[in-house]
């Protein structure tokens, strides 16, 4: 698609979302969030588990964060990332690029550095949030592009056809540069003692906390998954493909509630959390 037929095509785009979250079949409490959030120059709206809405007057973010630390500090850290989201985000409405600008990287590395010292400084203050961290996962819908930050072991895929599903992040810990390095295949990644530690995060002893920022430039029909890592122990990528093939099938009015289920039932082991967009003309 050219240039002038994005722009053209754009004016006329809706994005619907379903998102859920489930705590597993072994965890006490749920560590991860996710969040929806529309907003324009006047206010800013929370978004329900799924709807729809144009792309024209207001600007989109979705995320998922994935905490982790002692007791329920892992939860207060994943809230206490989203909640940021909410505070700093929609001040940039409308920052106008063709492709990423360093408006848009600005804001994400003001975001992060903010999430990570609020963080640092409530496990350094406080005993029952020692070590709590969070990763950060979101994409910031305009009217044309969709710009993405990410920081940790959640993932952001983009799905551009039928037969395609791409990861756009990076997983930072060992086993995903073993992986990007092509060390290692799917399944071993999924099997790796050394999958869950983290290279990269939010809060507790992590130091490198500037996000993976990137850019897609939005299409009608194609779709973006966000998820934390526990829908990743239960579902390999051919999975994940088939399943958004089905988004938006009147059989399923949540299809990331089936994701989820999936993945909880063929593993079950962590908190398990899906958000599908799906960006269509009116």
């Amino acid at each position: 698609m050219t240039q002038a037929e994005q722009a053209s095509t754009s004016e006329y785009l809706q994005v619907s979302w379903w998102g859920t979250t489930d705590p597993g079949t072994t965890r006490e409490n749920n560590e991860d969030a996710f969040l929806g959030l529309m907003f324009n120059a006047r206010r800013s709206q929370y978004l329900g588990k799924y709807g729809s809405a144009s792309l024209s007057d207001n600007d989109f973010v979705f995320a998922v964060s994935d905490g982790m630390g002692g007791a329920n500090a892992g939860e207060f850290a994943s809230k206490i990332a989203i909640e940021k989201i909410t505070q700093l985000l929609p001040k940039g409405f409308r920052v106008h690029a063709s492709g990423m600008q360093s408006g848009f990287t600005d804001l994400f590395e003001e975001l992060y550095q903010e999430i990570h010292k609020a963080l640092v400084y409530l496990g350094s203050s406080y005993p029952e949030c020692s070590g709590m961290g969070s990763t950060l996962s979101l994409c910031w819908l305009t009217p044309k592009w969709l710009y993405y930050a990410h920081l940790g072991d959640s993932r952001i895929y983009y799905q551009s056809n039928p037969t395609t599903l791409k990861q756009l992040t990076s997983d930072h810990n060992h086993v995903g540069w073993l992986f990007r390095e092509g060390k290692i295949n799917e399944r071993e990644a999924r099997t790796h003692p050394r999958r869950h530690g983290l290279q990269k995060a939010l809060g507790a002893d992590y130091q490198f906390v500037s996000p993976q920022v990137g850019a897609v430039a939005l299409e009608p029909g194609s779709r973006f998954l966000l998820c934390s890592d526990g829908l990743i122990e239960g579902l390999w990528n051919k999975h994940l493909l088939d399943s958004l093939n089905t988004t938006g099938s009147n059989s399923s009015p949540n299809p990331a509630e089936r994701l989820v289920t999936e993945a909880v039932e063929r593993s079950g082991v962590d908190n398990t959390t899906a958000l599908i967009l799906e960006l269509k003309p009116i």
